[in-house]
């Protein structure tokens, strides 16, 4: 789907705040709120906006510790990929996954409430996961960025 200057502004406007009514985001974006209700179901539609979620605070849940693990597996294979990916999307302390190139085959993400509770999801989940032959974890010091808007600019298009 190609996107002109209002929808980037929709979904610029969006980023920043996407319980924001129709008819508010309407007039940010100079449109009728039928006009903004048709655009933004397009976008919908078309997946360029996947979803609407409330940014939650790991650590105000008690998830103090995050966790980059690099996942390497016995190889390539569809089935070996598949049956991993099945595994990881299971585990509900996985934040995000990313199928890699180079020397890891997976990168993950991953809130823990400590190193006891990372223990824990080490022997639980991830050396329990089919293929897995190794895991490397590193431990976040301080979070410095974790963007969930993309920097778009409405005058583009």
């Amino acid at each position: 789907m190609a996107l002109d200057r209002i929808d980037i502004a929709i979904l610029d406007t969006l980023q920043k705040d996407g319980r924001m009514p129709n008819a508010a985001l309407a007039e940010k974006v100079g449109l009728s709120q039928s006009a903004c209700s048709r655009r933004l179901d397009n976008l919908e539609r078309s997946g360029t906006i996947r979803g609407y979620h409330a940014q939650l605070s790991n650590a105000a849940l008690g998830h103090q510790t995050t966790v980059i693990v690099h996942i390497s597996l016995s190889g390539q294979f569809e089935k070996t990929l598949s049956d991993f990916e099945a595994a990881i999307k299971r585990c509900p302390n996985v934040l995000s996954c990313y199928l890699m190139s180079g020397e890891y085959d997976y990168i993950l993400r991953i809130a823990a409430k400590d190193l006891a509770d990372y223990e824990r999801i080490h022997k639980e989940w991830l050396s329990a996961m089919p293929h897995v032959t190794k895991i490397n974890s590193s431990f976040a010091l301080r979070e410095i960025i974790d963007r969930t808007a993309l920097g778009l600019k409405p005058d583009l298009a």
